[in-house]
């Protein structure tokens, strides 16, 4: 018979786990009704610990010329990588890792320019999974990822992204400006209309929200829960390509011959003001950011004096109060104003000449007693009325407001033939649009219209009206004074050959840093302003050149040019056979023999004079490959110096004064116009103590 065993547990020992077990009970209830648990809100935790998102990335817009052409887009881009570690190969019959580190380095190399040893060094890195190659094997397109593919080289893998892609490379670079695709994987604008209109250009990432197990598993029974993205709008300019061509062909050449700091040349709508082209040296091509050199677009950042272009408007704000007599005349030369000395750009003027003369031969002390008689306040409520002095508002970034204020005499002289004042170009633009709209002042754009991603036209680029400054009156009279200045006054070399063009010139000095102004011989801000057609002006055009190492004779060709482009390009050809000539370009003459070279360019209808009676040409005017028209002077200077007047009847002011330079004499002048009489008849002799007095008449 066995016994019972009989277990006694102390009180104690019943009481602690009675006691344990009641704390356990109070804990768990307290956790169960408690929203927060050490600061950590549980019902949260619960929901989200098995809850994954997934962006789905918004499609980034396209922008376009006026006609639809693709200037900038997103497209898949890869970046190439090399698996290092053997351990990812299970099979040596189906290598994934790199085993020929050499056919890779080359292939590398020869695919995408990367230096072979550096290649090889990255290879042989010890250690590493895997390894990239820099800004060479990034960027990969569609095209060129098939093409590596297609060689099945063993650890080759690609990594896909997207980036933004400039069909037309440096094509108004400043104009659309870049995107660059950051490390989070969006593409963010920088520049130009890429980062004016970043967030319309972005568009609204969309988000796919659902739950899954421990094992990241979609549950059955979860619900998915998505916001779809929404893609950018795309943008079109006002940018006429085929204008953009032609203006990117005038930055191309001149920066091609001649060194300078920067130029610019833009062409605007005269009606409307849209930007219908806009190139500038120096550029970029924002698919290499390598190319950039700097982030201000000179046609909204850039300030400068502007010159005698400004001669337009103080012109113009005298003849609106009524205070302009273009017939009056005046002593030309230089004018003392307070305590500074104003002078006309040859020093000595043209003696006595008239308001209209003035205008047309750009006389600054003309410029100055206009101004003078206006006053300042005036003057500067014009020039503010017209734009200077503030923002345009384009919708470009980064533009700056320039400096029209002035209260001292001499400043206000100045300010009327454009130093001591400071303009953007894309303000002379605005300005100039008055002179097309009957006195009213249009605002530029350069942004057609902007189009969601359902289609829906969002924004509408039009005409807008700024201000209304001078009366049809006045810009009838500006407009024909710019007519002169082309066709009757020094500078008959702004002309096209298919269209009349109007217009006026510019060159200012440059302020130094230490004080006054710049005194090279390049020291210039070389500009010109004009309208074309004259008899229904359909474009303005602008160019500014600063410290090109030549005249402003090399820009007029080429600016001519263009507008002789466009105006084929639009089928808009003048057929007034009285001012529009063919052009010719010139050769180099010089130690050919005169006689031949004279009838050489005698049948291209050039009317040739020769300087001495030599045999040889030492000397030509103009210069080799300068566009001359048919029926211009040519003038080719011997190697004997037995110089002859000619008779100057008929020749205009310009042509008179070349052929007083390239003698060697001085010269005074009355009158405007063509020549009627001169004191040295023609045939005598010509020395270096000879004065030529010419007589002009409109």
């Amino acid at each position: 018979m066995k016994k019972k065993v009989t277990i006694k547990i102390p009180k104690v020992l019943v009481f602690i786990v009675a006691f344990l077990f009641i704390v356990i009970i109070i804990r768990l209830s307290y956790i169960s009704l408690s929203e927060n648990i050490n600061g950590i809100n549980l019902g949260e935790f619960a929901s989200h610990r098995n809850t994954k998102s997934e962006v789905i990335y918004a499609k980034r817009g396209n922008i376009y010329d006026k006609d639809g052409e693709t200037l900038a887009s997103t497209v898949n881009s890869y970046k190439i990588i090399a698996y290092l570690d053997s351990s990812r190969t299970t099979d040596m019959k189906h290598p994934e890792h790199v085993v020929d580190k050499e056919s890779t380095a080359k292939m590398l190399n020869e695919m995408l320019g990367i230096d072979y040893d550096k290649a090889m060094e990255l290879l042989n890195q010890e250690g590493k999974y895997q390894t990239e190659f820099g800004s060479k094997g990034q960027g990969i397109s569609e095209s060129l990822k098939n093409k590596i593919e297609a060689l099945d080289m063993p650890g080759i893998d690609f990594i896909a992204s997207q980036k933004r892609t400039y069909s037309m490379g440096s094509f108004a670079s400043y104009i659309i400006g870049y995107a660059k695709v950051k490390e989070s994987g969006d593409i963010v604008g920088e520049l130009g209309l890429e980062s004016y209109y970043d967030k319309d250009l972005s568009g609204t990432d969309g988000l796919t929200t659902y739950q899954t197990d421990a094992y990241g598993y979609t549950l059955p029974s979860a619900k998915i829960i998505t916001e779809d993205a929404i893609n950018g709008s795309d943008i079109y300019l006002t940018i006429d390509s085929n204008i953009q061509l032609f203006a990117e062909t005038l930055t191309h050449n001149l920066a091609k011959d001649y060194e300078m700091d920067w130029m610019i040349f833009s062409v605007m709508d005269a009606k409307t003001g849209a930007i219908v082209a806009s190139s500038t040296y120096p550029n970029f091509d924002p698919n290499d950011l390598n190319t950039l050199t700097s982030y201000m677009n000179p046609l909204v950042s850039y300030e400068y004096e502007p010159g005698s272009t400004m001669k337009i408007f103080s012109f113009a704000s005298s003849i609106e109060e009524g205070k302009y007599d273009g017939n009056a005349l005046y002593d030309s030369g230089s004018i003392q104003v307070a305590d500074a000395t104003i002078k006309d750009f040859n020093k000595y003027g043209w003696g006595k000449i008239s308001y209209d003369t003035g205008f047309a031969y750009s006389s600054n002390v003309a410029a100055s007693k206009l101004a003078l008689n206006l006053g300042a306040e005036k003057l500067t409520d014009y020039y503010k009325n017209l734009g200077f002095g503030k923002k345009t508002g384009i919708e470009l970034a980064n533009e700056v407001e320039g400096k029209v204020n002035f209260k001292y005499l001499s400043e206000l002289a100045t300010a009327s033939f454009g130093q001591g004042i400071t303009v953007t170009p894309i303000q002379m633009l605005q300005a100039l649009s008055v002179l097309t709209n009957d006195g009213t002042v249009l605002k530029p754009y350069v942004v057609d219209k902007i189009v969601s991603d359902n289609n829906e036209v969002v924004y509408d680029g039009k005409r807008t009206e700024v201000a209304k400054v001078y009366s049809k009156e006045t810009t009838d009279y500006i407009k024909k004074l710019m007519h002169n200045v082309v066709y009757d006054g020094l500078y008959d070399y702004w002309r096209p050959s298919k269209t009349i063009m109007i217009g006026k010139t510019g060159t200012a000095q440059i302020a130094s840093p230490k004080g006054g102004y710049l005194t090279g011989g390049n020291d210039y801000i070389r500009s010109f302003a004009g309208i074309f057609p004259e008899e229904d002006p359909k474009y303005i055009v602008y160019v500014a050149v600063k410290q090109i190492n030549a005249s402003a004779r090399p820009i007029a060709a080429e600016l001519t040019k263009a507008v002789d482009d466009i105006v084929s390009y639009l089928g808009i050809e003048n057929t007034n056979t009285e001012l529009i000539n063919k052009v010719v370009t010139l050769n180099n003459y010089i130690s050919t023999d005169i006689n031949t070279t004279k009838e050489e360019l005698k049948s291209k209808n050039l009317n040739v004079y020769t300087i001495g009676s030599g045999k040889y040409v030492i000397n030509q005017y103009p210069l080799k490959n300068i566009e001359v028209l048919e029926g211009s002077k040519v003038f080719l200077v011997s190697n004997v110096h037995d110089y002859k007047m000619e008779d100057l009847t008929g020749w205009s002011l310009n042509e008179v004064m070349t052929y007083a330079n390239i003698l060697g004499i001085k010269i005074e002048i009355n009158g405007y116009g063509k020549v009627i009489s001169q004191n040295i008849l023609a045939g005598e002799d010509i020395n270096s103590d000879t004065v030529l007095q010419v007589t002009l008449e409109k």
